[in-house]
């Protein structure tokens, strides 16, 4: 792309842009008057309803009441009951602001919960408080639930590394729809087998796919899917619209959607 000077808009079909995360590609881009997109706005509902199923499912336990029917019909009623949570009043801390998390938002805040948001640069136009990564350490401690939606960097590799999980609140649970790199997947397991962590949910790893020996498919209130939350049945028939629409607005000078670029 860079060696071609003609081309003036690149979209990608996909909402990770790592490989062309590069000071080399912005520059070309921006000299040429062009614009780099993603597929950001495709994602971010399948992503975010994604999320908010797996934070009910856990919040009323549904995994443990599925867990005891496979076992033969058990009825540990006042086990599942007692230990049941309610999300209202219930704190969140959201890392990212990107259209998945903006989505997220929308569907969590009739639920009554405290969200904040954390990113590198806090622009002020966050529909929720939101505040430096920095600034974060110092509340996890009363963070009920930990959402990872940062994307693959240098800046991001490991960034859920040991010292964060001892900072969480015993009992908290932990969600990554980002991408797998940006856990420290030790220091996870050893904070679930330890039970620092309530539990965790992960929807990206490392490596992908995640081998059947790997311990965390064996791992104390670990769940995984793999790497499904961006699917959804007329995937393809949205991400053609997506384009089209972008193309429309190219055509007619109108600024892109998903500009990254």
């Amino acid at each position: 792309i860079i060696d071609s000077p003609k081309v003036k808009w690149v979209q990608l079909s996909t909402a990770g842009y790592t490989r062309y995360d590069t000071a080399e590609f912005r520059a070309a881009m921006k000299e040429r008057g062009g614009g780099f997109t993603n597929s950001s706005s495709v994602f971010a509902e399948p992503c975010a309803e994604h999320l908010l199923g797996m934070i009910l499912s856990l919040a009323r336990r549904l995994p443990q009441a599925l867990d005891s029917q496979r076992q033969g019909g058990l009825w540990p009623i006042a086990k599942i009951r007692s230990e049941s949570r309610l999300l209202q009043g219930q704190t969140a801390l959201i890392y990212s602001m990107g259209a998945i998390a903006r989505r997220l938002i929308e569907l969590l805040t009739p639920l009554g919960m405290k969200l904040t948001g954390v990113r590198q640069n806090v622009r002020g136009d966050e529909p929720i408080p939101t505040m430096t990564p920095a600034e974060a350490d110092a509340i996890l401690l009363t963070a009920d639930h930990v959402i990872d939606i940062l994307p693959a960097s240098v800046a991001t590799t490991d960034f859920f590394n040991a010292d964060r999980f001892a900072r969480m609140k015993t009992g908290a649970i932990f969600y990554n729809i980002g991408r797998g790199s940006t856990v420290d997947q030790k220091a996870l397991l050893d904070a679930l087998e330890s039970g620092r962590l309530g539990a965790a949910y992960l929807d990206v790893v490392t490596p992908e796919p995640l081998p059947p020996e790997h311990p965390l498919w064996k791992a104390k209130n670990c769940f995984i899917t793999p790497h499904t939350a961006g699917g959804h049945s007329n995937e393809s028939e949205r991400m053609v619209g997506h384009f089209l629409d972008n193309l429309r607005r190219f055509e007619a000078g109108e600024k892109l959607k998903d500009l990254v670029v």
